[in-house]
This record gives C-alpha cells, sequence and structure tokens, in this order.
C-alpha cells in the first residue's frame, strides 16, 4: 500500500519502536513519525531509531490519544517544529484492543483531521465482524482483556466504521492476515 509512496507517516502507539524501524528501512521516501504516551517506550524507540541509523525515522513523539476531543485536535501544539500538518498515512499496531473506547475515537479523530486527501490509516490487531469473534482464540483473548480492565477488548469493524463514518471517513477494506488478525484501511469518504 505505501511501496511506492512519499511523504509522511505517523505512527500511533509505537511501543518498543522496532515497527517503525522495520517500516522505514525498506520505504526510505517515507519519513516516519512514531509516538507513545509512555516515557519508557519513547525511550525505547529512540534506541531502536539511532541503533539502526536510519535518516527517515524522527524523535518519537508524546502523543496520547484518550485525551479530550479539545486535546485531541490541538495535538500538535506540544510536538516538535518541523512536524507536518498533514500524513501520507497512519499506522496504529496492537492498540484498540488494550485500550478503552475513547483511544479508538481519538485515533479516529486524528486521522480525520490529519490525513492528506487521499491518506490512508491502517489500524492492526484483532476484531469482531458483526459483533462475532472470527477465531474461539479470539473471543478467549477478548474475555482475558475485558478480565484484566473493563474498558478494554476486542473492538468491531461495524463500531469502528460507525465512528469514521461520523468523521468524515470510511472504512474501505478489511485485510485478513495470520493469526486471527486484521488490517483495517480506513480513508475518507
Amino acid at each position: 500500500y505505501l511501496e511506492a509512496a512519499s511523504g509522511n507517516v505517523l505512527e500511533i502507539g509505537s511501543g518498543t519502536g522496532q515497527h517503525v524501524v522495520a517500516f522505514a528501512e525498506p520505504t526510505p521516501p517515507l519519513t516516519w513519525w512514531s509516538s507513545d504516551p509512555n516515557d519508557k517506550h519513547r525511550a525505547s524507540i529512540d534506541a531502536w531509531r539511532r541503533h539502526r541509523g536510519l535518516a527517515n525515522v524522527r524523535p518519537p513523539l508524546r502523543f496520547d490519544l484518550s485525551a479530550s476531543d479539545e486535546a485531541a485536535s490541538d495535538w500538535r501544539r506540544d510536538q516538535p517544529d518541523g512536524l507536518p500538518h498533514s500524513f501520507r498515512a497512519i499506522v496504529c499496531i496492537n492498540v484498540l484492543h488494550i485500550a478503552p473506547w475513547s483511544v479508538t475515537e481519538g485515533l479516529l479523530r486524528c486521522a480525520s483531521s490529519s490525513l492528506e486527501e487521499d491518506g490512508q490509516l491502517f489500524v492492526y490487531g484483532p476484531f469482531t465482524r458483526d459483533g462475532r469473534h472470527t477465531a474461539p482464540s479470539n473471543a478467549a483473548f477478548d474475555a482475558s482483556l475485558r478480565r484484566e480492565n473493563t474498558a478494554w477488548g476486542v473492538r468491531d469493524t461495524a463500531a469502528i466504521d460507525a465512528q469514521a463514518q461520523h468523521l468524515g471517513l470510511r472504512l474501505a477494506e478489511v485485510v485478513e492476515m495470520p493469526a486471527n488478525n486484521f488490517v483495517l484501511i480506513v480513508k475518507r469518504r
């Protein structure tokens, strides 16, 4: 999807930073901006960035998707100079199921306000389809998440699409991946 693309890509919830360097290495025309609200994660992202020495990976940003509507819409205020106003793509891997629904809303608000006109949001993880789990292992995983935190859980693609539609976006494609995961591709309507 981004093989021949150039421009800027924002990764939300970058965790340790392994994904961003793995994606950045084969895509030098793309500038990758990683982010995470956790200080330890940002230190790890920066360590991966320095270790690989990739010129197309910028220092990690502090960005919390669970922030209020006002804070989420003004997230650029506290970011470094040079941060682009729009992104060719936004990538979010294994985040939505270990976060409250407000993070899903924040991700979609961010995409709505930050994607280029033809930009795409890529969301990877386990999802239910029309309220049904796609595998018994995902149902068990969902139950374990909800036992740990009642605000967590495997999200439904229809609920994500409904929220996206509310913000001028749409769920354009659902790509099946190994281990009962999916990539949701969200675009402008």
